[in-house]
């Protein structure tokens, strides 16, 4: 049965943002695998996942994909970065409120929201707040791959991208958040590569249709104490 929670430690060390998975920091911790697959998608299905910690300022991730047929042109903030080889973050502070989508291509660029109604109206969501440049300067990561990958790698490779969010960003949308140790957040996590030569669609939780703005499918996040 698929695990619906994972646990996020606190941790004393901030991690090194150099993409170390098997790093002092990242070893221990426990990693969730973003493994359910929409029949949408080709016969592609890179193996993916992604650990969490946090502190009292930020929490932070690495995602770590076994992949293949990676592509990577949209290097700027707020770019269509989906339609990369990608890795994505949604996570719902406050049960019932909005949620911040954050997706990250491969090469590091970051397209992020907060979204307070994900009703479709003409192929948009119908209640969003982009997140700002001064956001962006904020939320610091680390790729593995450069900012552009293209052609198109064929070859099977492993790419990482490592992320620092701070509770302030949030905040700043979600209104206060306070201490976090103790509370329960609803997230969801991520793969894609809408126009690389392999589409593909894999997330945390299951989804009712290949639409990532599901917040009803969310599993749960629990912050240790």
């Amino acid at each position: 049965m698929k695990q619906s929670e994972y646990n996020i430690s606190r941790t004393r060390e901030i991690p090194e943002r150099c993409g170390l998975w098997d790093g002092a920091v990242w070893r221990p911790v426990k990693a969730l695998d973003v493994n359910c697959i929409r029949p949408e998608g080709s016969d592609h299905r890179p193996r993916t996942r992604c650990k969490l910690l946090y502190n009292r300022q930020s929490m932070f991730g690495i995602f770590r994909v076994e992949d293949q047929y990676v592509r990577c042109v949209h290097n700027r903030f707020q770019s269509d970065v989906w339609k990369d080889s990608c890795v994505e973050f949604f996570v719902e502070p406050k049960e019932g409120a909005g949620y911040f989508h954050f997706e990250f291509n491969c090469g590091g660029a970051l397209l992020a929201s907060y979204v307070t109604d994900p009703v479709r109206a003409d192929g948009r969501l119908k209640q969003y707040t982009p997140l700002t440049p001064e956001d962006d300067r904020k939320i610091h990561r680390f790729a593995s791959l450069p900012p552009i990958v293209e052609p198109e790698i064929v070859r099977q490779i492993v790419w990482t991208l490592e992320f620092q969010i701070p509770f302030a960003v949030l905040e700043k949308y979600s209104g206060k958040i306070g201490i976090v140790k103790g509370q329960v957040w609803r997230a969801n996590f991520y793969k894609c590569g809408n126009e690389t030569s392999h589409p593909h669609w894999l997330s945390w939780m299951p989804l009712s249709a290949r639409n990532f703005h599901e917040p009803s499918s969310f599993g749960k996040l629990l912050w240790e104490e």
